[in-house]
């Protein structure tokens, strides 16, 4: 997920973290900011469960059992009992059930006895048959080939309805063809005697898979190539949801997908516009924008708890692991098509959240590792509880499509005055280009004027008219001006973004407008050149006599090759950046002791980062590289400073820059 989630996240599958964007500072990703994390958990307490040393207890599963115990599985090929995770000063028991697994990334419970377990290579049945608290049977229930790519995991299995199992095959990534063995990119069926139909294709990194209360299938994708951004995707059988390399067995007996890999064209059109011309491609229900809500997206948990878990009762949470967090996601079904929005929920998390499990009485459990690539966490693993306190924030509970505009509607009624005026509310469509790159800027993004606003007699929720809307396009809609009827507080997360699938039928409140007159370019067209601070070009004075070359490269884990790189004072310096990662940076050197106040000034440049590189305008700033796609290098050229002493060098793409460091020490 940040490489993406497994890339267990971070950045491959979950992982990638590409193209994105950002905009207040409380939704981005600031790792949460902390006055944010402080005010979420004034609702929600999140609790650490400590883990004896000589534990790695890199979640990668977990499933609450009666008796208040839990059972996790690790990436490492573990499984752990963990007894008193319930307490209110949790001290828990953790008692090792079974080992030697090929990293696990799901476990439930088996009907016959004992628990599935999806491993790289097969879904198991383990169970302990003679009751010394120690598996003992470990039978396979299902096979799949793998060829050693990291990537290549196996997610789930989830129970549908029907008693079949599913699971979710990710990818290869920097292989020759991602998709090496049979199956690789889809969701898979499995009957319990082990017999296996493919069900949907185009899948990339599937670290989290749910169905619905209503029994409808929902996988939330990473992003990378052909992904422009993370998202969440109702599958069908006989979808196709975007990647072409699972296409290499379309052909095969019982494929329910009849496209063929060269149906596919690398044309940069987004995923609707290639929807209309490829029959059963299936567009995402709900975007992630990348950096705004996540970078990793992971585990999808409907709120089934009837209102023990806060107000937000039916709707999803999504996890994170690159950033951290969980996220909120509401949907609604639009002739015939799911579409929704998504929320900030709360951040703060330990380590790269990989999977989410609900325990008994409306208490959510969240798993983590950073698993080599970190996360905002920082932690490589973490356990934790997450318990509503009875007390809902003033929050933006749902949004919902209209013919015209949206309905808002609230956790508590609003104040009159803020909610009627316009200038409260503000909203933007943008979507992201379907290519074979990794990750896609944000294009096409334009205003949508808020027209007129209805507020509700019980103050509830208010109607937003506005112009400009696109089927197929993500909103963001922001009420940073709505104050509360009691307090005149401020709304806890202010923001949310609408993928419109489906314009509704109904009553329009405003008139069909001229949007050629009103729809404007929120962010004008930019692209990276040379410039006195991205001096890609050798000054002519230099030709073949620069004083000395420097090499900077990437390594997993989000870090330079190098921590340290000396010049010396005036000294003419060719610096050559390559980004060997599977996930977008850049290099800046900053002023010395200025790399924290860089690293946050481009988290806050909004919609409009990407185009600048994510490079403020700050005399703190001395040289950068333009933001690199992973595989590409750029060369820049500059005399080093004659003041002597330590300057940082930092990626500052969303993130990034706290984790991805180095120094240019002048002598």
């Amino acid at each position: 997920m940040k490489r993406l989630l497994l890339s267990l996240l971070a950045v491959a599958i979950l992982l990638p973290r590409a193209f994105a964007q950002n905009p207040s500072s409380a939704e981005r990703f600031v790792g949460t900011a902390a006055d944010l994390v402080a005010a979420e958990q004034g609702y929600w307490e999140r609790v650490l469960l400590p883990v004896p040393a000589g534990i790695k207890l890199e979640v990668s599963g977990i499933l609450a059992v009666p008796g208040k115990r839990l059972l996790v599985t690790t990436r490492r090929g573990e499984m752990w009992w963990v007894d008193g995770a319930y307490d209110e000063n949790p001290q828990p028991k953790y008692t090792l059930f079974a080992s030697g697994l090929h990293e696990p990334l799901g476990i439930i419970v088996a009907p016959p006895g004992g628990y599935y377990v999806a491993q790289r290579e097969e879904v198991t049945r383990i169970a302990d048959t003679d009751g010394d608290g120690r598996a003992d049977l470990f039978e396979t229930v299902w096979r799949t080939p793998i060829y050693g790519n990291y990537h290549e995991y196996n997610f789930g299995p989830v129970m549908g309805p029907d008693g079949n199992l599913r699971v979710t095959l990710n990818v290869a990534f920097g292989a020759p063809t991602q998709s090496p063995a049979p199956w690789r990119g889809w969701m898979m069926e499995i009957t319990p005697d082990g017999r296996s139909r493919p069900i949907a294709s185009g899948l990339r990194s599937p670290a989290g898979f749910t169905v619905s209360s209503q029994g409808d299938w929902f996988y939330g994708e990473n992003q990378g190539e052909w992904v422009g951004s993370g998202h969440v995707t109702h599958l069908e059988p006989g979808d196709f949801v975007g990647h072409p390399a699972s296409l290499a067995w379309s052909k095969l007996t019982g494929s329910t997908v009849h496209l063929d890999r060269e149906d596919i064209p690398d044309d940069e059109v987004p995923n609707f516009e290639q929807a209309k011309k490829l029959p059963g491609m299936k567009t995402p229900a709900v975007w992630f924008p990348h950096t705004i809500m996540g970078i990793s997206t992971s585990d999808i948990r409907e709120d089934t708890t009837g209102g023990k878990f806060g107000p937000y009762a039916g709707q999803f949470y999504v996890g994170d692991q690159g950033q951290s967090k969980i996220m909120r996601m509401s949907l609604e079904k639009v002739k015939g098509v799911y579409q929704g929005a998504c929320y900030s929920f709360l951040g703060g998390f330990d380590s790269g959240i990989i999977r989410l499990a609900w325990g008994d009485d409306g208490v959510l459990f969240s798993g983590g590792t950073a698993r080599g690539w970190g996360s905002v966490g920082g932690k490589d693993f973490a356990l934790e509880r997450v318990r509503w306190k009875g007390k809902a924030p003033f929050d933006l509970q749902e949004v919902r499509a209209q013919p015209d505009g949206f309905v808002l509607t609230f956790t508590e009624p609003v104040d009159p005055v803020t909610a009627a005026d316009p200038a409260s509310y503000s909203v933007s469509g943008f979507t992201y280009k379907h290519h074979s790159l990794y990750g896609s800027p944000i294009i096409n993004q334009l205003g949508c004027p808020v027209m007129k606003v209805v507020v509700a007699p019980d103050g509830r929720s208010v109607r937003l008219g506005a112009a400009c809307l696109r089927e197929g396009y993500i909103h963001e809609v922001k009420a940073r001006g709505v104050r509360s009827a009691a307090g005149q507080a401020p709304l806890l997360h202010s923001a949310a973004y609408y993928t419109l699938n489906r314009f509704p039928d109904g009553d329009r409140i405003i008139p069909e407008v001229n949007t050629a007159e009103l729809c404007v370019a929120v962010v004008p067209a930019a692209a990276s050149a040379p410039s006195a601070k991205h001096p890609t070009l050798m000054p002519k004075s230099w030709v073949g006599d620069e004083d000395q070359t420097l090499v900077v490269g990437t390594v997993p884990g989000l870090k330079y090759d190098t921590s340290l790189l000396t010049v010396r004072a005036g000294a003419r310096v060719r610096l050559v950046f390559k980004n060997s990662d599977d996930m977008l940076h850049n290099l800046v050197i900053t002023k010395p002791g200025r790399g924290d106040a860089v690293g946050q000034a481009a988290m806050e440049l909004g919609l409009d980062g990407l185009a600048k590189s994510y490079v403020p305008e700050s005399d703190d700033v001395l040289y950068h590289t333009a933001l690199l796609q992973p595989g590409a290098s750029e060369p820049i050229f500059f005399v080093a400073p004659k003041e002597p002493g330590d300057y940082e060098i930092l990626c500052t793409f969303p993130g990034h820059y706290q984790i991805m460091r180095a120094i240019l020490r002048v002598e």
